[in-house]
């Protein structure tokens, strides 16, 4: 295994940015100090840049097995790597849908030879598989996902003694899609009586209602304060949601944390004339207010995490119009680059976007020596120039649906390299030989 020396980079970990240099050994971190001097196989030149713990995204749709028309482990994991990402959690509504253990680990195989950043992968729950659920190893998956929400096939767990008893028995984290299905499905019917099936995108925020979002959020959250659950509230898109979250506790405090997404922070019900089915996803983008309050919630504290959701379909299936467009946007790529650009705004400082990518996700999944830059962790690392900027170009896609909603979009910041197990995997718009990523491992004994 290669030794890698990365001088003189602005290295942002912990709350605070400092000048050093970063020893790569044998795939971890060796030494961070500064001048360092040791023989290695490869210098970096990184002055002026900027290093950042890879991040960690905690909620990615790959749409292996079943779906890869959309794309495949191998082709959305490539592209997650040139965005930044080092490692993933993949949700289980593919086909056959993960919601066996034995179906779980025919994923970890093909991902262990597939993959090109480090994985893990979700067990959906249903209203019939308690006993898959309970049998879960946590130590070695990332957590159990419940759609209390419109899913396909059996994924929808609408029946509330069910929850309970997964809510009461998942030995493992419980990440929830919040929204109530009776009041969309009402919505749906009441817009297609006037508009037939040219319903206009702008209805979109109003079928997936911020009530919907809300009556179903703050029941998983209830519903974890009554069993004692450890619950994680994903992509959180209303400002009424924040106040079912606590920003006064320390994360390693918490039992019940909140996510929020990418396309959520940065996009708003405004943008739906321009864009379209293109950035139709589930829960809906909503108002500019929402926006804000879900940008101000992330520097309080009352989310904890930033993941993509990241969801591709292809090309053709988004141009269908409103009920046959699928929800979903591709983000991994790009998603790093567009909280670098909201951190030149001024909406988040360098340290939070860090703290939510990487630390706090190592911290809330539990995962030992991976997320911070520190010696003897992983060096799963990206490397970034604030100052370059990048074009958003279909020639540079690589996602397998081959779109982006930033498309033409100049980013302010330049992803230079990416780092995972010591191993140089993207450098210069350039990807090393394939080498695939690892299966993550937890530690919560």
């Amino acid at each position: 295994m290669s030794s890698i020396l990365i001088k003189q980079a602005k290295i942002v970990n912990e709350g605070k940015i400092s000048t050093g240099d970063v020893l790569i050994k044998s795939g971890k971190i060796d030494k961070i100090g500064i001048q360092l001097s040791e023989e290695v196989d490869r210098v970096i030149d990184a002055k002026g840049l900027y290093l950042l713990p890879g991040l960690i995204d905690d909620q990615v749709h790959f749409r292996e097995p079943g779906l890869t028309n959309k794309g495949t482990i191998a082709t959305e994991s490539k592209a997650a790597v040139a965005g930044g990402i080092t490692s993933f959690m993949e949700m289980p509504n593919v086909k056959p849908a993960t919601t066996s253990i034995k179906i779980l680990e025919n994923k970890y195989e093909l991902a262990s030879k597939v993959s090109w950043a480090n994985f893990s992968f979700y067990l959906g729950a249903t209203n019939d598989n308690l006993e898959e659920v309970k049998a879960l190893d946590p130590n070695k998956n990332c957590g159990v996902k419940i759609f209390m929400g419109a899913s396909t096939g059996n994924m929808l767990v609408n029946n509330e003694k069910i929850l309970a008893d997964i809510f009461t028995h998942s030995p493992t984290l419980i990440t929830t899609h919040c929204e109530d299905t009776p009041m969309i499905v009402e919505a749906e019917k009441k817009y297609r009586q006037e508009y037939g099936e040219d319903v206009p995108m702008s209805s979109h925020p109003e079928i997936r209602s911020r009530q919907a979002c809300y009556k179903s959020s703050s029941f998983a959250v209830n519903l974890a304060k009554k069993t004692g659950a450890n619950l994680h509230v994903l992509h959180i898109t209303t400002a009424e949601e924040m106040a079912l979250f606590d920003a006064d506790k320390s994360l390693e405090e918490k039992k019940i944390t909140a996510e929020a997404c990418v396309h959520h922070l940065w996009f708003s019900e405004e943008d739906y004339a321009s864009k379209d089915t293109l950035i139709k996803c589930n829960p809906a983008i909503k108002k500019k207010s929402d926006r804000a309050a879900i940008r101000k919630a992330v520097n309080k504290g009352q989310i904890d995490i930033i993941a993509t959701d990241h969801a591709p379909h292809t090309w053709q299936e988004k141009r269908n119009k409103y009920f046959s467009a699928p929800a979903g946007l591709p983000l991994v790529q790009r998603s790093l680059l567009a909280l670098l650009d909201m951190v030149h705004e001024g909406v988040f400082d360098l340290e939070t976007v860090v703290q939510k990518t990487s630390h706090n996700v190592a911290i809330r999944y539990q995962i030992p020596d991976r997320g911070y830059i520190r010696e003897g962790y992983f060096a799963d690392l990206v490397l970034v120039d604030m100052e370059q900027t990048y074009t958003d170009n279909k020639d540079d896609i690589l996602y397998k649906c081959g779109w982006s909603p930033w498309e033409g979009h100049t980013f302010k910041s330049t992803i230079k390299s990416t780092i995972i197990n010591g191993y140089l995997v993207y450098h210069n718009k350039q990807f090393s030989a394939f080498k695939p990523g690892v299966r993550l491992a937890f530690n919560r004994n």
